[in-house]
């Protein structure tokens, strides 16, 4: 039975079984298509469901690969199914979302959601890069009457994004003819899955023209939501004075950051007085440095979450506060003047300072006491002004090589979400090794660096942290039997050629220090070593946690032990989370170590990897 075989092969690949909902579309959805592609003579096209798209979690429905009955060329058309009968403009007006009474939210336009999965395989897939012509775009709603969705055509149509109905089967049959021959689509098909990956455009590297000149991303479902959200909120503000507060929510990965630059370039670009925020010192800094560079205004774009104290209501359309997860209970901090010392709380600072505060979290990241930044507090302090509140929850990721198994691997190993740890599958998506001493995790990363790929290596704050002398080596802190290295450099200067803290994750001069979790937390890289200290380790059937064994200064002895537990189990999973093609393990103790090779369902060391 065909949603056997694709359910088998989805828990293969992703790590999960799919709901029951999934399952339930293939079933009404696939013999759709299969009847429509058949009545049109089309049935020797190959068919690809649940088409993974590079460098993310994210699938297209189907992608249909074939022969162009003009050109004689390969042709390939993604396929979006909806088993939707009615669905309605949003409230707005907006084309590119839509309401559907089976959601609570808006969602994203079909139209405009299969234009961009067009849009993202030309950027990302070497052979539609060079061959943009060949690829097309369609919605079909095969249960959907013309009435029923009308208010959708709204939507601008072309051939990345146009829709057809059960209505319109009739000119659906025509218009998959005019793209697809009756000849078999193999080769093509086979052309496709063998197309180069293009790099993916790393967050830094492009940042500045982001801002400053055009859009670079390609946002995809959820995140076209949430920028929609955000612009249509925008818009509100204007016309009848009105506050609103938008939520987003995700994993490691799931492009929190991508949104907030898109929407900060497309409100800089247009004029409107918007911000962007932080807690990270190093994610601010580097922002500024690489966005910012030789331009001061638009440095001033970027601020910490201590910067609204003193800031007058509604001064800024949009404040967009990344990282959100790291707000603190108060701005005030030993250097705050005692008249602003007024106890309010951060929260709600940031929620006055602007008509639409957006703030973007993940909850499983806040690593340190004081941090409140949750989707309760926020909602609660929106509640206390009376303001509305809209949340987008970002469920696909893009980083660790857009992995899922590899994300839902993490958090089970650490005992963040599910039943326990369990043994690592390959999915072809995201590399995993462990090795057997920090000498051979080091050497594993610099064989990948002069490959061309970037490698940092990180570490729980086991160690203590001495401070580097001007003119003097770098004090190599973190010891490990015969093995020391620095740790990344606390203040803002260069030292001995190892850059600025801020700039550990970007500066290829980087490598060779031990960054810790507030100069990874934020950032990228290709690969991601990461040394788990004796503060987490595998006792016989479970995790233990010594906090004796922390070096960080912000664990008071007033800091529960069952928030010590939590918020290092989620510094663990900050760090694990880095890397972009792979990471490699190392655990200072032998029985973790051993364990960990069982889970990443490793014999060896790195060194066979």
């Amino acid at each position: 039975m065909l949603e056997r075989q694709l359910a088998e092969q989805f828990a293969h690949v992703h790590g999960y079984r799919p709901g029951e909902s999934e399952v339930r579309s293939w079933r009404r959805s696939i013999p759709a298509l299969t009847d429509t592609l058949l009545d049109a003579g089309l049935g020797e096209v190959e068919m690809l469901i649940e088409y993974g798209l590079p460098l993310t979690s994210k699938r297209a429905d189907v992608v249909l690969a074939g022969v162009h009955p003009d050109t004689g060329g390969p042709s390939y058309v993604v396929v979006e199914l909806k088993q939707w009968s009615e669905a309605y403009s949003d409230e707005d007006d907006e084309p590119a979302l839509c309401r559907v009474d089976a959601y609570p939210r808006p969602v994203l336009n079909p139209i405009e959601q299969v234009r961009g999965y067009c849009a993202y395989l030309v950027s990302f897939n070497g052979t539609l890069a060079r061959n943009p012509e060949q690829i097309a775009g369609v919605a079909y709603l095969h249960n959907a009457t013309e009435f029923g969705v009308s208010g959708l055509y709204a939507a601008p149509q072309d051939e990345h994004g146009r829709m057809f109905t059960q209505e319109r089967r009739g000119e659906f049959v025509g218009y998959l003819r005019s793209r697809l021959a009756p000849a078999p689509g193999a080769e093509a098909a086979d052309a496709l899955l063998a197309g180069r990956i293009q790099p993916s455009k790393q967050l830094m590297a492009v940042a500045a023209d982001e801002v400053r000149q055009r859009e670079q991303f390609v946002l995809l479902d959820e995140q076209r939501v949430a920028y929609e959200m955000v612009l249509r909120a925008v818009e509100r503000a204007h016309a009848s004075d009105h506050k609103e507060v938008v939520i987003v929510t995700g994993g490691p990965g799931t492009g929190k950051s991508v949104i907030a630059l898109s929407l900060l370039g497309e409100l800089y670009r247009r004029g409107l007085p918007a911000l962007h925020a932080t807690g990270s010192q190093s994610f601010t800094k580097t922002m500024r440095k690489v966005a910012g560079a030789r331009k001061r205004e638009v440095q001033d774009l970027f601020k910490y979450f201590n910067s609204f104290m003193t800031a007058r209501p509604n001064s800024l359309d949009v404040l967009l506060c990344d990282e959100a997860h790291r707000i603190r209970e108060t701005s005030a901090n030993r250097y705050t003047r005692a008249e602003h010392r007024t106890g309010k709380p951060q929260i709600d600072e940031l929620i006055e300072v602007a008509r639409v505060p957006v703030f973007l979290l993940d909850q499983h990241q806040v690593v340190r006491p004081g941090e409140i930044g949750r989707v309760a507090e926020i909602r609660a302090a929106a509640e206390r002004r009376g303001l509305r509140c809209r949340e987008v929850s970002l469920d696909s990721q893009f980083r660790c090589g857009g992995s899922d198994a590899y994300l839902q691997w993490v958090v089970r190993l650490l005992g963040l979400e599910g039943d326990g740890p369990v043994v690592w599958e390959p999915d072809g998506r995201m590399e995993l090794a462990v090795a057997g001493t920090p000498a051979e995790l080091e050497a594993f990363l610099e064989e990948r660096r002069a490959k061309g790929y970037g490698a940092r290596m990180s570490a729980g704050y086991c160690w203590r942290w001495s401070d580097a002398r001007p003119g003097e080596p770098l004090p190599a802190d973190v010891v490990i039997g015969d093995w020391a290295r620095p740790w990344n450099l606390k203040g803002e200067r260069s030292v001995m050629g190892a850059p600025p803290s801020a700039l550990w994750a970007t500066d290829p001069a980087g490598f060779g220090q031990v960054g810790c979790v507030y100069t990874a937390q934020g950032f990228e890289y290709d690969w991601s070593g990461v040394i788990l200290g004796p503060d987490l380790v595998w006792r016989t059937d479970r995790w233990v946690v010594d906090r004796t064994a922390s070096k960080d200064p912000v664990f008071k002895r007033s800091t529960p032990d069952a928030d010590v537990d939590r918020l290092i189990r989620n510094t663990y999973k900050v760090l694990l989370t880095r890397g972009m093609v792979g990471t490699v393990l190392y655990s200072t103790d032998p029985e973790t170590r051993a364990k960990l090779r069982e889970f990443a369902g490793q014999d060896g060391t790195a060194g066979d990897a």
